[in-house]
């Protein structure tokens, strides 16, 4: 069973910068993939990052790619999602999601949820 705690959520101005953390509680987490999805009211959790953890490869949605970065401390077994030039567009609730092997951008193949950051991005 692996338990996810996030943090780093907030209330920001336009063009500000957010640093999201997910923390893992395995003794490892070399065989696990950890992504990002986030939620906009009424709708389903689109992808936004992942890592793929023993590689340290990374993936990023398009749509953020020029803003979002993923990385990860595996000394901490924590995952990082920094967010920069933030738009009132990206307020959401922010998920990071576990799941074993290589990461996927398919929310239904991630096992492990967190419980949610709120982001919020004021004009």
């Amino acid at each position: 069973q692996v338990q996810l705690v996030e943090s780093g959520g907030g209330l920001v101005q336009a063009g500000g910068s957010l640093r999201l953390s997910c923390a893992a509680s395995v003794r490892t987490f070399n065989s696990y993939s950890m992504g990002w999805f986030r939620q906009f009211p009424g709708k389903e959790r689109e992808f936004v990052a992942a890592i793929f953890w023993r590689l340290g490869i990374t993936y990023v949605a398009d749509s953020v790619k020029s803003r979002f970065t993923i990385s990860r401390d595996s000394a901490k077994n924590t995952a990082y999602l920094q967010m920069n030039s933030l738009k009132p567009e990206d307020t959401a609730v922010y998920y990071c999601a576990a799941r074993s092997g290589t990461y996927s951008m398919t929310r239904g193949d991630y096992d492990y949820w967190g419980q949610g950051t709120q982001v919020t991005v004021s004009s």
